[in-house]
């Protein structure tokens, strides 16, 4: 997953917690995928406007490249961008920084396949029309691999 920053519009602060840190001294490995969970929620929250009333989305697959290590006197943030866009399924890639005062330097990267669902029913559903114009209009249609 070779990722270039330059293709991610939405970045947003990820917060070091003490209890992330094992006994080696940097984060824990499980502790990433919080780190993504917090990038997707916000990313849903502030540019896709996500309807959770009217449909869910669970995590369907995971996968992360661990490249550097994050001490907590780092600070990171992570970059959101939709990938891929199914009928009820969609990639979003995940690109964790440590800002520096040379720049960001990548120290993780992660992709998440994402499921919209319908809880009360307990399937999957068509990802609604509203939020995958958002996603397209957004991530630009040209970066995102249309399956649908």
């Amino acid at each position: 997953m070779s990722e270039k920053i330059t293709d991610y519009k939405y970045k947003t602060a990820i917060p070091i917690r003490f209890s992330d840190i094992d006994a080696f001294g940097h984060v824990n490995n499980a502790v990433y995928l919080t780190y993504f969970e917090i990038a997707r929620s916000n990313y849903w929250k502030e540019i896709i406007n996500w309807d959770w009333n009217h449909a869910g989305i669970i995590l369907g697959r995971s996968e992360i490249n661990y490249l550097k290590p994050i001490t907590i006197n780092d600070q990171i943030a992570c970059y959101v961008r939709t990938v891929r866009i199914g009928n009820s399924s969609f990639d979003v890639m995940h690109v964790l920084v440590r800002i520096t005062e040379h720049g960001e330097e990548i120290v993780t990267t992660g992709k998440t396949i994402c499921i919209s669902y319908d809880y009360s029913a307990n399937k999957s559903v068509s990802i609604p029309a509203n939020e995958r114009r958002s996603m397209i209009e957004y991530d630009e249609p040209r970066l995102i691999l249309n399956t649908n």
